[in-house]
């Protein structure tokens, strides 16, 4: 096992574990339920973090959050390739059926 990523925002840390599931990425989050520990404990210790159940995975996983990491915030509107439904550019997941954006190569962009 190994930590790939830490924040101290969780719901940055929720995109980063769902954006690995999606890419079928073993993983899961440490420290998902310590932050009421803080003062008790040091933050550090308590920081939400994502880690890999297999190491072997590091270089998938450090590619895609690279990857998240530099999508620009204003993208398009895209269609989802399983419902048809559209769904705003800064979002990766379909709003109705759950498909990831990316998990279809040929997600239609719409402006």
């Amino acid at each position: 096992m190994m930590k790939i990523y830490w924040h101290n925002d969780r719901f940055r840390i929720y995109q980063i574990k769902q954006l690995l599931d999606d890419n079928q990425v073993p993983n899961f989050i440490k420290n998902e339920f310590a932050i009421g520990a803080i003062g008790e404990l040091s933050p550090l210790e308590v920081m939400p973090e994502v880690w890999l159940t297999d190491e072997s995975w590091q270089g998938k996983a450090t590619q895609l959050i690279e990857q998240f990491n530099q999508q620009p915030s204003n993208t398009s509107n895209w269609v989802c390739e399983q419902c048809h439904e559209e769904n705003e550019g800064n979002f990766s997941l379909c709003w109705n059926c759950g498909n990831s954006a990316n998990a279809d190569e040929n997600a239609i962009q719409k402006t």
